[in-house]
C-alpha cells in the first residue's frame, strides 16, 4: 500500500521534528528539516564554557532552559 507523505514545507520546524522522531526512516523529511534549520538559522552561537559557574555569564541561556519544561535547571 502506497501512503501519501505530508507536505513537509507546510509544517513548522517543531511539527517536522516531531514527525521525524516518529518516522526515523523518512529521509525526505530529515533532509527537509536540516535544510530548513540551516536556512532559518534560529540558533545563537556562544563561546564554549569551561564550568557550570560560567553559565552565570549567559543569563539568557538559563532563562531559555528554565522555560523549557523538559529540562531541570537548579535555582541559585
Amino acid at each position: 500500500m502506497l501512503m501519501n507523505k505530508p507536505d513537509f514545507n507546510s509544517m513548522s520546524l517543531k511539527e517536522l521534528r516531531t514527525y521525524i522522531l516518529s518516522n526515523r526512516d523518512d529521509n525526505d523529511a530529515f533532509y527537509t528539516f536540516v535544510d530548513r534549520v540551516d536556512t532559518e538559522k534560529t540558533w545563537t552561537i556562544y563561546s564554549p564554557i569551561n564550568s557550570i559557574e560560567e553559565m552565570e555569564k549567559y543569563p539568557e541561556i538559563l532563562n531559555r532552559l528554565k522555560q523549557d519544561s523538559g529540562r531541570k535547571v537548579p535555582n541559585n
